[in-house]
């Protein structure tokens, strides 16, 4: 893979969060079918170019990039952040162990 990859970032319909990145030469010819299925119709939210100084706001760009060479694309999963009573939770439990 070269220095620069154009990248297509997808967004799902079905859970908000969820983003797939596939390069623009390819587009989703190598995203498996239940993964798109398990997706949803991809709705293109932005194109990149992408290379490995690029910052990301969420994800490594060492990841993206290696996902995108060994499988031709990249599922960015969403962020799950903990509300302060789950973290409460969290750490009650941990001083049990």
């Amino acid at each position: 893979m070269s220095d620069k990859t154009i990248c297509d970032i997808y967004r799902s319909p079905k859970k908000e969060g969820l983003y797939l990145y596939v390069p623009k030469a390819k587009g989703l010819s190598d995203v498996p079918e239940p993964l798109l299925t398990m997706f949803g119709k991809p709705e293109l939210a932005f194109t990149l170019v992408l290379t490995p100084e690029k910052k990301l706001a969420k994800e490594d760009i060492t990841k993206v990039l290696s996902g995108l060479s060994e499988k031709g694309y990249f599922l960015q999963l969403p962020i799950v952040e903990q509300d302060d009573a789950m973290q409460a939770i969290a750490q009650h439990n941990s001083k049990l162990s």
